[in-house]
């Protein structure tokens, strides 16, 4: 069984990305890795070439920057990492440039592709997510943040990236997809504030209009971290990719985690959820396969 890990990326050094931690996590598990660069400011292209694992192969993109509705150019990049895979393998392994697993997943996860494989009725795998915010020692525990999400999608061209490259569609429908016990560690809330505000100021440009940018976001040197609510404490350990990042951290961010900002709306259906495991109303981008 052959495994394709993909992913694509651009500016990763200017806004601060975890992209080589984030390939190095799942190499163990892949067969080959696609990583479509696009052109950058920076020197993204050196920095992926700098892992030094032959698996891996670039493709050179241009990202069209005309494409302002829905996050779509991050869909379109997807794809062409994607169709960048070799046709002999079984699985595509996706992540993104800000998330990374940790290694004690990876057997589970290895072993749910094997299991799945010959059975087309799975047409991907659905991960669990921890969401960090402000510093490697936080996590959204909010409804804001998506609990679920799939990263391992069958080798079928008929999937395609959907709107901002969250999630997939095969023909416009969503996937059937079997759970994994595994979660995507997603850090893409955790950056010195200086690149945090440079990345918003730069993406809000794939989803909105320079007037609303401009209305909207803060004119600021540095990201504002305090107005995010429900925030708890990380109790687990991370990946060991990630330990020269988490060392080198030089910004400080202590929350008030008792004075979480909160209407009496939240608190209600946080109460269900947290007792219940049930969230009121949650979207799935997936339908679990039968």
């Amino acid at each position: 069984m052959k495994v394709s890990g993909f992913t694509f990326v651009r500016n990763a050094i200017k806004y601060d990305y975890p992209v080589v931690e984030s390939i190095r996590s799942i190499l163990p598990v892949c067969d080959e890795f696609i990583v479509a660069v696009g052109k950058s400011e920076d020197d993204t292209r050196n920095l992926v070439l700098s892992i030094g694992d032959p698996k891996i192969r670039i493709i050179d993109t241009v990202w069209d920057d005309s494409l302002r509705e829905g996050g779509q150019v991050l869909a379109v990049e997807t794809n062409k990492a994607f169709d960048a895979i070799s046709p002999d393998s079984a699985w595509g392994f996706y992540i993104q440039a800000d998330e990374v697993v940790h290694e004690k997943y990876l057997p589970a996860i290895r072993a749910a592709m094997e299991q799945y494989a010959s059975d087309p009725a799975v047409e991907g795998l659905v991960f669990n997510y921890t969401h960090f915010y402000g510093s490697y020692k936080y996590i959204g525990d909010s409804r804001k943040w998506y609990r679920h999400e799939v990263r391992v999608i069958r080798n079928d061209k008929l999937i395609r990236s959907y709107l901002d490259a969250q999630g997939f569609r095969k023909e416009g429908r969503k996937l059937f997809v079997a759970p994994v016990d595994a979660f995507v560690y997603h850090y893409g809330w955790v950056k010195p504030p200086q690149a945090q505000q440079a990345k918003q100021q730069t993406f809000h440009r794939y989803w909105h209009t320079d007037r609303w940018i401009d209305k909207t976001v803060p004119k600021s040197e540095t990201f504002d971290y305090s107005g995010m609510d429900y925030l708890s404490l990380f109790t687990g350990t991370h990946p060991l990719v990630m330990r020269d990042r988490i060392a080198g951290k030089d910004w400080e961010f202590t929350p008030d985690t008792s004075n979480n900002h909160h209407s009496l709306k939240s608190v209600i259906l946080r109460f269900i959820e947290k007792k219940t495991g049930w969230r009121v109303g949650e979207y799935r981008n997936f339908r679990i396969a039968r």
